[in-house]
């Protein structure tokens, strides 16, 4: 009986994943490359403000089940986009530029945020993991080992969205006065260490060329796979932050599966069509655990967040774009 009190709440984040990935085909979204994980969780912020309080005893349970369960298993699932083959791809341009970008940037992020802008902490941290490393699918894998409430995850998704969405623009903009110092390949690594969303980036590169699209998204696939090391970390620091008598770390242990799963992918044991069935599967309950994030999402407490996230999203943006043509032009220098 208790599963079955499990199922109208998960009806209700199908139903909003489903709308949200016919939306997600019109003309509109699809000129826009707006993706149908930014499309369900708008869906279930409208919803969650709207109708959802009214039947929130009976739906519960099984958005509950969405946001903790269901997200554990996207992220490990996520596992199947990769492959460590097409990481070795991109060579150690990628590797470097991707792993100082991650570093400086989620110590930007929280230094700024918390000791300069006084912002709250969790929200500055779940952005500081969406920044550094794959955008909305970080803050998600996050929000369980800071379990913050949904509507702190929510404000860091919205700055992945309004700063990602421009950089998807802006990129092609700037390619013709940096193709000089940056060709193709060493741009396309470019794009992949510093825009947010698997989606961003690849829209960002096929703006471009073919080969900037696959080079960009190959080298923000390394970026993702450093998403297990840096929740290890944080989990570390937060316990140790909480409980200084005891450094003893909390494994996440999705992350280390997220992981496993991208090794195993690589010796292609499954057939080529269980994994595009897998990572569809991944896609939706991804879609679903945002659906449900929207759904627990209130307009007043995202109005309570004020105005200074907006703020340290544009300086991490600004920096991401500056700084991370910096560190890209030292590597691809010093590598040459």
């Amino acid at each position: 009986m208790k599963h079955l009190s499990l199922l109208p709440g998960l009806f209700l984040t199908i139903l909003i994943s489903l709308l949200a990935s016919l939306l997600a085909q019109t003309p509109l979204a699809l000129s826009w490359h707006i993706s149908a994980l930014t499309l369900a969780i708008l869906l279930g912020i409208l919803g969650g403000n709207t109708f959802y309080h009214r039947i929130e005893s009976v739906m519960k349970s099984g958005v509950t089940f969405a946001k903790g369960i269901l997200l554990r298993c996207g992220i490990v699932l996520f596992g199947f986009r990769l492959t460590l083959q097409d990481i070795s791809q991109v060579g150690l341009n990628a590797f470097f530029s991707d792993l100082t970008m991650l570093i400086l940037t989620f110590l930007l992020t929280c230094w700024i945020g918390i000791k300069w802008l006084k912002i709250d902490r969790q929200i500055v941290q779940l952005t500081a993991s969406g920044c550094s490393i794959c955008g909305a699918a970080a803050i998600m894998a996050t929000e369980p080992i800071l379990k913050a409430p949904s509507y702190k995850v929510s404000v860091a998704v919205a700055l992945i969205v309004i700063f990602g969405t421009v950089s998807m623009f802006l990129y092609p903009l700037l390619y013709p006065y940096l193709q000089t110092y940056l060709p193709d390949h060493l741009f396309g690594i470019y794009i992949g260490s510093t825009v947010h969303e698997v989606a961003q980036v690849y829209a960002a590169g096929a703006n471009i060329t073919p080969q900037v699209a696959d080079t960009a998204v190959i080298a923000k696939m390394l970026r993702v796979m450093m998403l297990a090391p840096l929740l290890l970390a944080l989990s570390y620091f937060l316990r140790k932050e909480n409980n200084p008598q005891q450094g003893k770390i909390v494994i996440p242990y999705f992350a280390l599966l997220f992981i496993g799963v991208a090794i195993f992918n690589s010796f292609n044991v499954l057939p080529s069509f269980i994994v595009d069935f897998l990572v569809q599967l991944d896609r939706f309950l991804l879609m679903m655990v945002m659906a449900a994030l929207g759904l627990t999402t209130h307009i007043n407490s995202l109005k309570q967040a004020g105005t200074k996230p907006l703020l340290l999203g544009a300086i991490i943006w600004i920096w991401l774009m500056v700084g991370g043509l910096g560190i890209n032009l030292i590597f691809a220098y010093l590598l040459a």
